[in-house]
């Protein structure tokens, strides 16, 4: 059990913006600073959402740098460092803290496909960096899955571990894990946000937060005050946009969405992610408007 450090509420999976192929800082920082001014409870750089296995180390070192500076402490930063060998996300992990992350989000290792114990053990070493670990339970990306028992564990006796970052979209798993010990649990899926706070879940980490980081802290503030009817309205009205987001695979969606809102300067994404198929747009212009959002493009 650890009380190293508590997340809860609304956090957002920060995108990373590109233009002519290079990470636009400027364009970055304006998010930063957006978020923030609109209730964001924590920024994760360089998660699946900003396109993590098209960075490079080194511009994942950067990003990573330059969301912590801009950040200066007025929300955590919980730097996105995983990876399937063991000392590549020990040497991440060391680089994010040295550059100012709170916490590191670490990624089931994917292909190599370890056993529950190889997990453990890959977890074990990177807590010797002494930063906050919040472990990532996502098998649709990774094609193995932390079990409640392991999470468990780790909890038990992995005094780095704070969190898990819960993306199997399985509620048998949320309520076992809850079950197991007391663990903070962050839905990895915005539209589970609501279903996992039922069994435990203190927050989110949100993808459509990038666009609508007020609307996302409402919802979550509705839940820590336990009014759940407003909350329940709340998750309702966002739902159909929770869906869109996934109309391609993620961060194609969110990415386009805010480009049409004039969030970022574009929708630029690193092959082998493509540009959203021109069908989808009028959905997610639609939807945007119907949220209060000026739709620019």
């Amino acid at each position: 059990m650890s009380d190293i450090l508590t997340l809860e509420g609304s956090m957002v999976a920060l995108v990373t913006p590109f233009t002519s192929g290079e990470v636009d800082y400027d364009a970055l920082g304006n998010l930063i600073e957006y978020q923030i001014e609109n209730g964001t409870q924590g920024l994760v750089p360089c998660g699946t959402t900003g396109e993590s296995p098209t960075l490079s180390h080194d511009e994942e070192d950067k990003v990573i740098a330059f969301t912590a500076e801009k950040a200066a402490g007025r929300v955590p930063v919980i730097a996105g460092t995983g990876s399937n060998s063991t000392s590549e996300a020990v040497l991440s992990t060391r680089t994010a803290k040295q550059n100012g992350a709170d916490a590191c989000l670490i990624v089931n290792p994917y292909y190599n496909k370890p056993t529950q114990q190889g997990m453990f053990e890959h977890i074990k070493r990177i807590a010797e960096t002494e930063l906050p670990i919040v472990l990532y339970n996502i098998p649709g990306r990774t094609c193995i899955e932390l079990e409640a028992e392991t999470i468990a564990k780790m909890y038990d006796e992995i005094e780095m571990v704070v969190a898990v970052k819960e993306a199997t979209a399985d509620m048998n798993l949320a309520s076992e894990i809850a079950a197991s010990c007391d663990i903070t649990i962050l839905s990895g899926d915005d539209s589970l946000t609501l279903p996992i706070s039922a069994v435990g879940g203190s927050g989110v980490v949100s993808v459509l937060a990038n666009l609508l980081p007020a609307e996302i802290r409402k919802l979550c503030d509705a839940i820590t005050e336990g009014d759940m009817a407003l909350a329940c309205a709340r998750h309702l009205k966002l739902f159909p946009l929770f869906r869109a987001m996934f109309c391609e695979t993620n961060p194609i969606p969110i990415k386009t969405a805010m480009a049409m809102a004039g969030l970022i300067p574009n929708g630029d994404l690193r092959l082998p992610m493509t540009p959203l198929q021109e069908q989808y747009r009028p959905m997610l212009a639609e939807l945007m408007k119907e949220h209060g959002l000026e739709v620019k493009s």
